[in-house]
């Protein structure tokens, strides 16, 4: 089978509305986790089937900390690329680390389907797991974020979307490696700069969304510093699903969020941003946009995360092969032997 295939559902058009939510486990509750992962499907199914227009999809990733607490590694080792986001200290601006156990971006049209499905989840989890973050997020006028430039222009999309998010091959084929940020934005010291040094500061023009030439792109732009090639010179890349959040009375921001096959190009994009390249000459974008988050989680593939219990440390949960209480009503066929003349 193809990597897209087997993985969640990661590849899909950018939708009106998503809901980004990170979430703590605490120790004890390892069985909510997996009921959680097993039963999203069920869940998303349960919410959507009556508005399939809505567009409504799940994907969840699993930090490094709980795959740990959680997975076999005889059947179950922890993808490589799988660690805390590492913070980054620059000479100027730094990029805080602030974990997560469980990250779930739920995608939809509609408002409604999205916030129910989070509820759903939610329950499944139970009152002791901790959120940590929930961004509710929005496609803002033509796929802009609240700088007014439009974001996610060089994402890749469709089977080089795929190719760019996907794990090709391995046990861990279609799976892929999810960044997170929050960044809030000084609107008011960005309105100050005027239009035509704000695209010196992004590197494309404003209006008609079109790159700069290289002679003439700042190398501390944000489109330069985010361009990123191997030793061949061939350009490397990540999914981005980046959207707008925030109040329109109040603080207003861009939630980011990639997917990638190799967790080191993220990495390696925001390292250039906040350390620079060379150091020092860090992306322009910072001056005016501050992250509040950084998480680092992976998303298995959908076989994984549907038989997740079949995977988990021995010992770790009830056991399910413990003696039935005879007092509970029957829920197997084997239960009813005797009823029938037959038997």
């Amino acid at each position: 089978m193809q990597p897209h295939e087997l993985s969640q559902t990661i590849i899909l058009p950018q939708t009106k509305v998503a809901f980004f939510i990170n979430l703590k486990v605490p120790a004890g509750q390892e069985q909510a986790a997996i009921d959680a992962l097993t039963g999203l499907s069920g869940t998303v199914d349960g919410v959507s089937f009556r508005d399939p227009h809505s567009h409504l999809s799940a994907v969840v990733g699993i930090g490094s900390q709980l795959w740990d607490r959680l997975f076999d590694p005889s059947t179950a080792p922890k993808p490589e690329g799988l660690h805390d986001f590492v913070p980054l200290e620059g000479d100027k601006h730094s990029a805080p680390s602030t974990g997560g156990d469980l990250f779930f971006h739920i995608r939809s049209d509609e408002f409604d389907r999205a916030f129910e499905l989070t509820r759903r989840i939610k329950g499944l989890l139970g009152d002791e797991v901790e959120t940590l973050d929930e961004v509710h997020a929005f496609r803002y006028m033509d796929f802009r974020d609240p700088l007014g430039f439009v974001d996610g222009t060089e994402s890749p999309q469709g089977r080089a979307g795929a190719d760019a998010a996907l794990i090709a091959e391995g046990q861990w084929a279609g799976g892929s490696y999810i960044v997170e940020q929050k960044y809030t934005h000084n609107l008011k010291d960005w309105e100050k700069i005027g239009v035509e040094e704000q695209q010196r500061v992004i590197g494309r023009t404003k209006a008609e969304d079109i790159e700069f030439d290289d002679a003439e792109k700042p190398h501390n732009s944000h489109v330069f510093l985010n361009s990123v090639e191997d030793a061949d010179g061939n350009s490397l890349e990540i999914v981005r699903d980046n959207l707008a959040f925030g109040k329109g009375t109040g603080e207003q921001g861009t939630f980011f969020m990639s997917y990638a096959n190799d967790v080191r190009v993220t990495e390696l994009m925001l390292r250039r941003m906040f350390l620079g390249e060379p150091r020092g000459n860090y992306d322009r974008i910072l001056d005016f946009s501050t992250p509040l988050t950084g998480a680092n989680f992976f998303a298995p593939p959908q076989e994984f995360i549907d038989a997740a219990d079949e995977y988990v440390r021995p010992g770790l949960l009830p056991d399910d092969d413990a003696p039935a209480d005879p007092s509970q009503p029957a829920t197997q066929l084997s239960a009813a032997k005797g009823l029938y003349p037959q038997d």
